[in-house]
């Protein structure tokens, strides 16, 4: 969307209206991929900052709630239909938690999903994640000299993930296992619950 486009969905009745509506009923039917579509285009068109806050909380909810139930069943979370959409919840979750400096409670979230996902690919990007978390480093850090923005991701699911870096994943967790088995023995009582 230009300018124009922006500023014509901003200032349309009928349109707000449509979105507004949608809100409502995507949180009251607790449905995460409406509430993400509605998400994404209140913050693309720069809209109430409170009731996008709202929606967020309700989208990590639902989120929360359903993950619980796929885990609490022992499986484990594809990246597929709404799966896709708890697992991104989870994950913003906690780049948000890292861009407070909250580096505990970042890896923590991380650490969950690490091992409550079936995808190779993020689940080898979330332990990077969880070695850098563990060093401490700022997010804006880390972004500016690790992560590989020229790169284009294999497939648009991996889309809201960092997984490709300046490094390559593999050597950076062998040259840092140590580290990881350490951090994933005392983290592992986050999965016990």
């Amino acid at each position: 969307m230009d300018k124009k486009e922006l500023n014509e969905a901003r200032t349309n009745p009928e349109f707000l209206d449509y979105l507004e509506e949608t809100r409502i009923k995507s949180m009251a039917e607790k449905n995460i991929s409406a509430m993400y579509e509605t998400l994404d285009s209140m913050l693309v068109l720069d809209l109430d900052e409170e009731k996008i806050n709202k929606l967020y909380e309700e989208i990590l909810k639902t989120s929360f709630e359903n993950v619980e139930v796929i885990v609490n069943e022992n499986k484990r979370l594809n990246l597929e239909g709404d799966n896709l959409l708890y697992v991104r919840a989870f994950y913003e979750h906690a780049i948000e938690k890292w861009s407070y400096d909250n580096f505990d409670g970042a890896k923590e979230l991380i650490f969950v999903l690490a091992n409550i996902i079936d995808d190779n690919i993020l689940e080898q990007a979330l332990n990077v994640l969880i070695i850098v978390l563990s060093q401490k480093q700022q997010l804006d850090t880390f972004y500016d000299k690790e992560v590989d923005f020229e790169k284009e991701s294999e497939d648009e699911k991996y889309g809201y993930f960092i997984i490709n870096f300046n490094f390559e994943k593999e050597n950076f967790i062998n040259k840092n296992s140590e580290l990881l088995a350490k951090e994933y023995s005392n983290l592992k009582h986050l999965l016990d619950s």
